[in-house]
């Protein structure tokens, strides 16, 4: 990786030039990966502020849209470990509250992103799409939702191009699987 040496200047220069008018496509990938809008919002400042901090890294006139969608995937990714390895969090005032109130037998889940994606339930795609495993549905989300090829999306997921190739197949075969009944009812299979 080249080191460039920029002035502030040239920095936000940079920035505001090759970053951000990418910001759109960044929230949306962030808001496909972690189903959450507040995630998603985190994620994609988290991912600018490590650009801006490691500009120097960026060679003017690559791919900017890449380099910024890997750092997003890495960030997503070692959020997502750090989230998985500490323990659950509870709020005992928010449990002693629910138990003492008139809900109690009402059934309640703690799953956030459950609720989230319940939200969608009109969205068939959009529900076959996230409940892809992520690796599935990132491809997916690279190539027919961004328009990466395959040479930018080997880059950005750090693995070869053929394992994009057959994780990308892979990915259409299962989302062709989920969608194929909604198919049917909308008359475009019989």
């Amino acid at each position: 990786m080249a080191k460039n040496s920029y002035t502030e200047k040239e920095k936000q220069q940079v920035f505001n030039q090759e970053f951000m008018p990418h910001v759109n496509s960044m929230y949306n990938f962030a808001h496909r990966l972690t189903f959450d809008e507040d995630d998603a919002k985190d994620l994609v400042q988290d991912t600018f502020m490590k650009a801006f901090r490691f500009i120097e890294s960026f060679e003017k006139g690559t791919n900017a849209k890449a380099w910024l969608f890997r750092i997003l995937k890495n960030s997503f990714i070692n959020d997502f470990r750090k989230k998985s390895k500490a323990p659950s969090k509870v709020d005992y005032q928010e449990v002693e509250t629910y138990y003492n109130s008139d809900e109690v037998n009402t059934p309640i889940t703690t799953d956030l992103r459950a609720e989230t994606v319940h939200d969608l339930i009109g969205d068939e795609i959009s529900n076959a799409l996230n409940s892809l495993d992520v690796d599935f549905r990132t491809v997916i989300i690279l190539c027919d939702l961004e328009g990466f090829k395959y040479d930018e999306m080997a880059k950005i997921l750090d693995i070869p191009i053929g394992t994009v190739r057959s994780r990308l197949h892979r990915a259409r075969i299962l989302l062709k699987e989920k969608l194929s009944e909604y198919a049917k009812q909308m008359g475009y299979l019989r």
